[in-house]
């Protein structure tokens, strides 16, 4: 179900978390059959950490390939041993999943540095020498340095690192500045690492959500656009008439300038995608 790449369009992907109720997953179900429509290359479902939401992933995924779209499993190492990961690959393998997006994860509150793997490089080195070729894997790529790095090269040697060790291509996490994308993207050609880089989409729903995330991930939010959110206070309509305005923009930018796709983190919504999608004519 990939996307034409004629002219005017440009391929999507999508993400989606596992929901944590009946009613959610009720309400994902209609979301995806909304999406769908804008035929996605695929559709990736988040997980937690230490796999905390491991079943409600895998069955997500069941019901997207099950309705027809390829589906891409996050896959997180922290406190992983060889053998669960064996487990999980020949789990994934017998569904049918042949697309990954292979990550460290996040260390839970309190966790210590347990499990056989420290870093998502060891994770897709250790996919490839069990599976082959059997998996698409994808990486997280961090165009404003992940907030955890020590320092810009740092973070740029472990992205290298997760390449040689048999990555596919890369999704990056969200931002709002294209520069930084293209900077980042000249880096990894520096390295000699040709794989492509998929920018990260994030939709603007809401002002303080968004500023939580971004807070947490280390996203920037650039000052004129954070000052703009703030001023519009519980303004809902308004926020959501900026956001357009700012992502469509920076989509058009990143089209331009040649991106291979684009990969939306839906937070399980459609209306917004579906807006975007139409104002970029994908």
């Amino acid at each position: 179900m990939s996307l034409s790449t004629d002219t005017g369009s440009l391929p999507v992907s999508f993400e989606f978390f596992p929901p944590k109720t009946p009613e959610g997953a009720g309400k994902l179900r209609a979301v995806r059959r909304q999406l769908y429509e804008r035929r996605p290359e695929f559709c990736s479902v988040t997980y937690g950490a230490g796999g905390s939401t491991q079943e409600g992933t895998f069955g997500t995924v069941r019901e997207i390939l099950a309705e027809g779209v390829q589906a891409a499993c996050h896959f997180s190492c922290i406190g992983a041993t060889r053998e669960s990961v064996r487990a999980q690959l020949a789990q994934l393998k017998a569904m049918g999943v042949s697309r990954l997006v292979a990550l460290r994860g996040d260390l839970p509150s309190g966790y210590g540095a347990g499990g056989e793997f420290h870093y998502a490089s060891d994770l897709v080195a250790f996919i490839r020498e069990e599976t082959g070729q059997d998996f698409h894997i994808e990486v997280a790529a961090y165009p404003e340095v992940h907030p955890q790095a020590r320092s810009a090269d740092a973070d740029l040697q472990a992205f290298s690192a997760k390449v040689r060790a048999g990555a596919d291509s890369a999704i990056t996490q969200y931002f709002f500045n294209a520069d930084a994308y293209w900077r980042f993207l000249d880096d990894v050609r520096a390295q000699g690492l040709d794989v492509p880089v998929i920018p990260g989409i994030m939709p603007i729903m809401g002002s303080t959500q968004l500023m939580r995330f971004s807070d947490a991930c280390g996203a920037e939010i650039p000052r004129w656009i954070r000052l703009r959110l703030q001023a519009f206070g519980d303004d809902t309509a308004s926020i959501r008439a900026f956001g357009l305005d700012v992502v469509a923009d920076l989509c058009e930018r990143l089209r331009a300038g040649g991106v291979p796709s684009l990969h939306f983190y839906t937070m399980n919504q459609s209306a917004t995608i579906l807006e975007l999608c139409r104002r970029l004519g994908l």
